[in-house]
């Protein structure tokens, strides 16, 4: 009995593995053949955009590096590269504050007993995230026009999107004992919230804020030079008067200020954990 069983494993194993790896193959082809469709179809040279490379690269080092003459506009690129970190801290802080408000009350362990509402909640978190920052931006232009707080409004509304549809996941992933334990002994809905909710979530809460100060700063330079703010407005305005060396010191100084962002960010999250 045993020596027929171990006779049978390995016709099993071998099928198994077999129709594993077509599977691979298949997958693979698929991913291949979509990638010529839509290089064909787009007009796409493969080999040209990998040849352009080195040409690229040399241009971009020859006219991107910083120069003496734009290291006199060092002063007031500091100056955008601050109000733009401002901003977009501002703007996260105060989405960060309705999003938690939405994902407490859209909650389903947590949240208000109003089916209606919870869901009413989810998709107003649904429909804000999937709306693109740049899409937020085009749409207060018309309306603001340019300026410091077209680009602010624009940061708050997608990161209030983004920060709501996490928090209602976060939410409804806090252990339900402590909830059930509170709600047994006669809490109300909001000693629940404060003594129960928001404690147990306060860690990924704080980590996802974290992260979203990270990227609206990213975001905010492609924000500002549609709405005519911050770093971004400057970069744009130097690239387009052909000062490249100056608009090279501008990206430098922006990814310098991401990084420092970024290492704080980092021993924040570690601390907390």
């Amino acid at each position: 009995m045993t020596s027929a069983a171990q006779s049978v494993q390995p016709k099993y194993d071998n099928s198994y593995l077999r129709k594993k790896n077509l599977t691979i193959i298949a997958a693979i082809a698929i991913i291949v053949l979509m990638g010529w469709f839509a290089s064909n179809y787009s007009d796409y040279d493969s080999i040209y955009a990998i040849s352009s490379i080195p040409f690229a690269l040399s241009w971009l080092f020859t006219n991107f590096m910083p120069t003496a003459d734009s290291l006199q506009e060092l002063p007031e690129i500091l100056y955008q590269t601050y109000s733009t970190i401002l901003a977009a801290v501002a703007s996260t802080t105060l989405a960060s504050v309705l999003a938690i408000v939405v994902g407490v009350l859209g909650s389903n362990v947590v949240g208000v007993s109003s089916v209606v509402v919870r869901m009413a909640l989810r998709v107003i978190a649904s429909v804000f995230r999937n709306i693109p920052i740049v899409a937020w931006a085009l749409i207060l232009l018309l309306s603001f026009k340019q300026g410091e707080f077209t680009g602010f409004l624009a940061l708050f509304l997608s990161t209030f999107g983004q920060l709501a549809r996490l928090f209602l996941d976060t939410f409804d992933e806090i252990s339900v004992g402590p909830v059930e334990a509170l709600k047994t002994t006669g809490a109300s809905y909001w000693h629940i919230v404060f003594q129960a909710a928001i404690p147990l979530a306060i860690t990924q809460l704080m980590s996802w804020i974290l992260y979203m100060v990270e990227t609206n700063i990213r975001s905010a330079t492609l924000v500002g030079m549609l709405t005519g703010s911050g770093i971004g407005f400057i970069f744009d305005l130097y690239y387009k008067n052909f000062r490249y060396d100056t608009a090279g010191l501008v990206v430098l100084v922006t990814i310098i200020a991401v990084i420092v962002i970024e290492l704080v960010s980092n021993k924040v999250r570690r601390s907390m954990l």
